[in-house]
C-alpha cells in the first residue's frame, strides 16, 4: 500500500502519477492545479491525447444522469487546462458537442478515488501510454520523477478506510466547559489525516454507556464562529454535555465539509450563495452528499476501550455506522445549536435531505419514517441555552 499512499501526496503537489492495470498503463494527473504546460508534457510523455475523467455526481450536474462511477470523455479538440477546470466544477458548464463518453476501467476509478481521498476535486486527466513511449516512461520511473502504482492497490487503499490508527501523543488540556480533559492525537496510516479524541473526566467513573460525540472538523464554524452552520455551538455544547453527564469522549474528526476538505467546502459555499443547497452544491463539484468514513471513529473508540455508548447526535448515519462497526449504541441524545437567519436553510436541508433528527428544533411536526433505530429509545434532548 505504500506506493498508493505516496501517490496521494504527489497528486496533491500537482504531479502526475502512473496507474497500471494488466495490459494498460496511463499517466494520470489531477485537473485541479493543472496548467497548459503540464497538460502538454503528460501527453508528450504518454504519446496519446488526454481524456477527462469525471465522477457520476459531476456528470449528473452536467445533465448526464446515467453516467458510470467514472466517465472518461474524449474531447476533440482538447480544451485548455482552464476549460477543463470549468468542466470539472463550474456551475452551468456544458459538455462540448461530440464528446465521446466511455465507462472508465479500474484506472479511471482509481484516479477518482485517490483524488477524493486526497480531498482534491474528483476530476482527472488520463493519457494512455503507447508502445513507442514505454521506454521513456520507464526512464521517468527509474529517475524517481514518476511514481507508478497499480490501480488495484490504489482502489484497495481507498476502500479499506483509514487503516490502523497510530496513537501519537496526548496531553492534559483544561477546557472552559470541562477542566478535566485530555487530548489524544491519532494519525491515519497514510499520514494524510490526524484526529483528536477529547477525553473528558475520569474514565474509571464514566457511566456504563459512555457519552460520546462524533464531531467533524469545521474551521469556519468551530474556530471563527461562522453563522452559516451550527457546528461551533454543537462542538462547545457537546463538550459541556459530556462533562455534565459524568464524562466521556468527543472525537474531533478531520473530515472538513463532510469529508471533501476545506478548499472544496469553500467552492460549495460559493455555489450555495448562488442558490444551491449543500447537497446540490457538493454534486456540482463532483461529490456525493456525504464523503465521510466513520470507521475511523470506531477505531479510536476501540483503542480507548469504549464499546458501549450514549451517542450525542442528530445524525442517523452516525448511529448506524457505529452499530455496524460493533459499537453498542445504547441510546442517543440530541445536541442542538441555535437556528439563525443564516443557517436555517442549511439545517432544513440536513433535516429534509440528510434525514437528520432536527424537526423538533425547526418546529416541524413528526420525523422521517427512518428516524430513531428500533434498538434505541426515543431521543432525549440536551437543553439549549
Amino acid at each position: 500500500m505504500r506506493q498508493a499512499e505516496r501517490a496521494l501526496f504527489d497528486l496533491r503537489r500537482g504531479l502526475p502519477i502512473l496507474l497500471r492495470q494488466p495490459g494498460r498503463d496511463a499517466v494520470v494527473s489531477a485537473v485541479e492545479g493543472l496548467d497548459d504546460a503540464a497538460l502538454a508534457a503528460m501527453q508528450a510523455l504518454a504519446g496519446a491525447p488526454a481524456r477527462l475523467v469525471l465522477s457520476q455526481h459531476r456528470m449528473a450536474a452536467l445533465g448526464q444522469h446515467d453516467a458510470p462511477e467514472a466517465a472518461a470523455l474524449a474531447l476533440s479538440p482538447l480544451p485548455s487546462a482552464r476549460a477543463l477546470r470549468d468542466l470539472a466544477w463550474t456551475r452551468n458548464a456544458v459538455l462540448p458537442a461530440g464528446a465521446d463518453q466511455t465507462q472508465g476501467t479500474a484506472i479511471e476509478r482509481a484516479a477518482l478515488r485517490l483524488l477524493g481521498r486526497a480531498q482534491l476535486v474528483p476530476a482527472a486527466v488520463v493519457c494512455d501510454v503507447v508502445a513507442e513511449r514505454v521506454e521513456a516512461v520507464d526512464a521517468e520511473m527509474a529517475s524517481g520523477r514518476l511514481l507508478a502504482v497499480t490501480a488495484a492497490e490504489a482502489l484497495q487503499l481507498c476502500e479499506s478506510g483509514p487503516g490502523t490508527l497510530t496513537r501519537i501523543s496526548e496531553a492534559r488540556v483544561p477546557l472552559a466547559d470541562a477542566e478535566n480533559s485530555r487530548f489524544v492525537l491519532f494519525r491515519e496510516a497514510d499520514g494524510v489525516h490526524e484526529h483528536v479524541a477529547i477525553v473528558i473526566g475520569d474514565a474509571a467513573q464514566w457511566p456504563d454507556a459512555v457519552p460520546v460525540r462524533l464531531h467533524s472538523s469545521c474551521l469556519t464554524g468551530d474556530l471563527f464562529g461562522s453563522l452559516r452552520c451550527d457546528c461551533g455551538e454543537q462542538l462547545r455544547r457537546g463538550v459541556a454535555a459530556i462533562n455534565a453527564l459524568g464524562g466521556g469522549v468527543l472525537l474531533y474528526l478531520s473530515q472538513e465539509g463532510r469529508g471533501i476538505g476545506l478548499a472544496n467546502k469553500l467552492r460549495a459555499y460559493g455555489l450555495q450563495d448562488e442558490g444551491l443547497d449543500t447537497i446540490d452544491a457538493d454534486q456540482v463539484i463532483g461529490f456525493s452528499k456525504d464523503e465521510r468514513d466513520f470507521r475511523v471513529a470506531h477505531e479510536m473508540l476501540d483503542q480507548l476501550g469504549v464499546n458501549q455508548v450514549l451517542l450525542l447526535t442528530n445524525n442517523p448515519s452516525k448511529v448506524e455506522a457505529l452499530q455496524h462497526a460493533g459499537i453498542n449504541v445504547v441510546a442517543r441524545q440530541a445536541i442542538y445549536g441555535e437556528v439563525t437567519e443564516q443557517n436555517q436553510r442549511y439545517l432544513k436541508t440536513k433535516a429534509s435531505r440528510h434525514g437528520h433528527w432536527l424537526h423538533e428544533l425547526l418546529n416541524e411536526q413528526g420525523e422521517p419514517a427512518s428516524a430513531t433505530p428500533e434498538s434505541l429509545p426515543a431521543p432525549a434532548t440536551i437543553a439549549r441555552d
